[in-house]
């Protein structure tokens, strides 16, 4: 998918109206998941054409000399990955010697570019967007991000060189390995690969420089989507962070299964919760695969231990396997190839509608939901509604009621009855009488 960047120095309301094209491909696809919370990088949609959309704001360095180079750095990692790029100026601000700076690069790099002079929250403010045609980037748009007003004109040229060919379907199983930095991911790229390393050119979606590897297993083809190594070293630590953020949601968004890594000497951190929260997010297949276990001294229950330590932290994800590698010494690094395929089948799986009815429905009423503001709830049928991911609706008297908790006791309750390891799971409530005719 094409990527579209949002780029200016800090306050000019980028992510404003980041958050308003987000809000008007929100209003399309209500229920989509993957969105990622912190919502610096997220999918949009206009006129019939998807993107990824960035917005690089939210850098606030530590010391003035620090800030033009780190908004410089912003913008022209945004631009390398870009297909297309918003740059956001503050027509009540008039130019600043930032907004110049940013222009220099911008015309320097060979790439659209729609010039969004905001702010200008009625007619009479556009005047002040006219000064903007000094930076060379062509016509400003005088828009206002807070209210919408003039949004549409400005993203109908934002999409205009973006493609809107459907890729071709690719149905090889494809992995993403993911994770904190040193953890290992390029050594278990490397090792997967062994010497049958061939490059396939980029797979639909992919960043510029994001080669795909293909690996041959038992004669099945599978596509490793490497996250690792950052093509320009930086030294803003901001930089570094957007970078690899975006690479990682890209990563995930395109992949069936996710491995994320962890490194066996550091357990598990706050970083690692928030790459596996994205991918159960997304409701792609899961993996923890804990690397450098060759370097732990193990007794008979350190594994164990440790996998019981790393649910207990996890407690929403205990159904991702937990499986010990080194990287270095190949130890079971083939299980891992073997589990991402098991996970795969189970989200192609489709449970037949009266037997998820017989058995799950029969389940619900030993444990019925409580009776909620007086009234009693009863779920009357349910279904699987689609694979990859696995969606199942159900149909009850009262939706709205149904606590949350509920809603837990019945995942449990399913999972307990089909295998579903590794697979994050949607589920839909209705009213009972919206049952598919």
């Amino acid at each position: 998918m094409s990527l579209v960047a949002i780029v200016g120095r800090p306050n000019v309301g980028k992510s404003t109206l980041f958050n308003r094209i987000i809000q008007e491909r929100h209003a399309i696809v209500e229920s989509e998941p993957g969105v990622t919370r912190d919502r610096l990088y997220a999918k949009g949609e206009w006129a019939g054409k998807r993107f990824d959309l960035v917005d690089t704001g939210g850098i606030v360095p530590h010391s003035d000399e620090m800030f033009d180079k780190a908004i410089r750095e912003q913008a022209m990692l945004a631009i390398e990955e870009a297909d297309s790029i918003v740059f956001v100026v503050d027509a009540m601000d008039g130019i600043t010697p930032i907004d110049r700076e940013i222009a220099e690069i911008l015309r320097s790099a060979n790439k659209p570019v729609t010039l969004v002079a905001n702010k200008c929250d009625n007619h009479q403010l556009d005047i002040h967007a006219t000064e903007f045609y000094e930076l060379g980037l062509g016509e400003p748009f005088a828009i206002s991000a807070i209210s919408g007003r003039s949004t549409g004109d400005f993203l109908d040229r934002v999409v205009e060189p973006l493609s809107a060919q459907p890729e071709e379907e690719d149905t090889r199983l494809k992995i993403a390995i993911v994770g904190r930095p040193n953890a290992g991911k390029s050594s278990l790229t490397n090792a997967l690969l062994g010497k049958e390393r061939m490059v396939v050119t980029p797979i639909a979606g992919t960043t510029r420089d994001a080669i795909d590897s293909v690996v041959k297993y038992y004669g099945e083809e599978i596509v490793l989507i490497d996250t690792a190594g950052l093509r320009r070293r930086s030294n803003i630590k901001e930089s570094i962070e957007l970078y690899s953020t975006m690479r990682t949601a890209r990563a995930i968004d395109r992949c069936d299964v996710a491995i994320v890594m962890l490194d066996a000497e550091h357990g598990l951190e706050h970083q690692d919760k928030r790459i596996i929260s994205q991918v159960v997010e997304a409701r792609k297949g899961v993996i923890i695969a804990v690397n450098k276990w060759d370097l732990i001294e193990k007794d008979t229950r350190t594994a164990e231990k440790m996998t019981e330590k790393i649910r207990e932290e996890l407690r929403t994800v205990d159904y991702a396997p937990v499986i010990y590698i080194s990287a270095v010494t190949k130890q079971r690094i083939s299980r891992v190839l073997d589990t991402a395929k098991a996970i795969q089948e189970r989200r192609q799986r489709r449970i037949p509608t009266h037997e998820v009815n017989e058995v799950l429905i029969e389940m619900l009423e030993k444990t019925p939901p409580p009776s909620i503001r007086g009234r009693d709830l009863r779920i009357n049928y349910v279904t699987q509604v689609k694979t990859e991911p696995p969606v199942f609706a159900f149909f009850l008297n009262f939706p709205e009621l149904l606590p949350d908790s509920y809603k837990r006791f019945i995942e449990r309750q399913l999972r307990k009855l089909y295998d579903f390891e590794g697979v994050p799971m949607s589920f839909v409530f209705r009213k009972k009488n919206e049952a598919m005719h």
